[in-house]
């Protein structure tokens, strides 16, 4: 895999890098359509048509150093990439590294929310995603990506935005303070403060990209109509780092389509804008 942006290598030295991005190229577990695992590569090879410098924060996030790691090896066993995805991410933070992971399917940030719970004290998980994730175990594995949710309960409370798709067997999983509908969020213009007001001091953004409507982003395994939109997400983003500390992230359920490029790329500039945004008051 290339590394993400087209920086000279005295931006991507892993040394002199506060940014780590972590691909894990894994699609073992997802039900619909395939090809998550394409996703890391897709937004690698999309980054390289950046421009480098954000109008909004006046600022070129770059410079900071952004190094794209080696990527998980692990395709088939949840289990072993799970265990994998922990211990690296483990050592990024004890590096003092900015963790940025690209999926593959949304399995692949249990080991993410694992890592930073344990390192990051008063820490609530916020997810943005099209579908609720809440089910005990699906397919008779816990760990499947209809469960990644359920396995962040178990390490910090969550708080979950854009949610229109779920299981009746989920209900009993929601804490309703926490959980904010689509359909909800359409009809108040007062939804991103009230999000906001339901995270700690340290947050962990888990996105799945279904979250955005698919006219927006088409190319993702479990479209839902009714998404978010490009702002939408970027002001609820630019509110919580304003707000809270945003100690990672991670972008996941990216389904190239060789038909659509624009789906790689507005992946690749969220996780730039994201960077702006975290960095850019902190030069």
């Amino acid at each position: 895999m290339r590394e993400f942006g087209d920086f000279t290598s005295e931006y991507t030295n892993y040394d002199a890098s506060k940014v780590v991005i972590l691909p894990i190229p894994f699609d073992a577990t997802s039900t619909w359509i395939k090809g998550a695992d394409k996703g890391p590569e897709a937004i690698l090879d999309a980054s390289f048509n950046l421009e480098f410098y954000d109008i909004e924060t006046n600022f070129e996030a770059f410079t900071v150093g952004i190094h794209t790691s080696e990527p998980i090896n692990e395709k088939e066993n949840a289990e072993k990439m799970v265990e994998e995805v922990y211990k690296r991410t483990v050592k990024y933070i004890n590096d003092d590294k900015f963790v940025v992971a690209l999926g593959g399917e949304h399995s692949v940030s249990i080991g993410l929310f694992k890592a930073f719970a344990e390192n990051f004290e008063n820490l609530t998980i916020l997810q943005i995603d099209a579908h609720s994730d809440l089910r005990d175990e699906y397919l008779g594995s816990p760990l499947n990506h209809a469960c990644v949710m359920s396995r962040a309960k178990e390490f910090a409370p969550i708080v979950q935005v854009g949610i229109r798709s779920m299981d009746s067997c989920e209900i009993k999983n929601i804490v309703r303070a926490n959980i904010f509908y689509a359909s909800e969020i359409r009809k108040d213009p007062n939804w991103i403060e009230k999000v906001v007001d339901r995270l700690s001091e340290n947050v962990y953004l888990t996105f799945d990209l279904d979250g955005l409507d698919p006219s927006v982003l088409p190319s993702t395994g479990t479209p839902e109509p009714g998404g978010l939109n490009w702002y939408d997400v970027v002001d609820l983003m630019e509110k919580v780092i304003e707000k809270c500390n945003l100690v990672g992230f991670d972008v996941v359920e990216l389904c190239p389509n060789p038909n659509d490029k624009s789906s790689d790329f507005l992946a690749a500039k969220f996780i730039y804008k994201i960077l702006s945004l975290k960095f850019s008051n902190k030069k």
